[in-house]
């Protein structure tokens, strides 16, 4: 079982940044996929980037690429969102999710943290 905790998350103005955290507890990541979602009123849930643990490779999604970024910190147990030129349309509940096992980058994913809100006003 692993337990995910996110960082809170904020209120910025269109064409800021935020850094959304991850904690991670309960089990050693070695073997675990770590990814970011997000989801806006009346929309599915999107995927947004992933990271393997072991080796660090990651994985975004076109719709962020280029303003979002995905990193870990092995000795924090934390996986990061850096997320930058914020924009209205990035206004969500964005979650942070583990899997132990190799799957594809957008998952499934069986842990799941509480969900953190993002708000960009125009």
């Amino acid at each position: 079982q692993v337990q995910l905790v996110e960082s809170e998350g904020g209120l910025v103005q269109a064409g800021g940044s935020l850094r959304l955290s991850c904690a991670a507890s309960g089990r050693t990541l070695g073997s675990y996929r770590m990814g970011w979602f997000r989801q806006a009123p009346g929309k599915e849930r999107e995927f947004l980037a992933a990271i393997r643990w072991n080796g660090g490779s990651t994985y975004h999604a076109d719709s962020v690429k280029g303003r979002f970024t995905i990193s870990r910190d092995n000795a924090k147990n934390t996986v990061y969102l850096q997320m930058s030129s914020l924009k209205p349309e990035d206004t969500a509940v964005y979650y942070c999710a583990a899997v132990p096992t190799a799957v594809g980058w957008k998952g499934p994913y069986d842990y799941w943290g509480q969900g953190t809100q993002v708000t960009v006003s125009s």
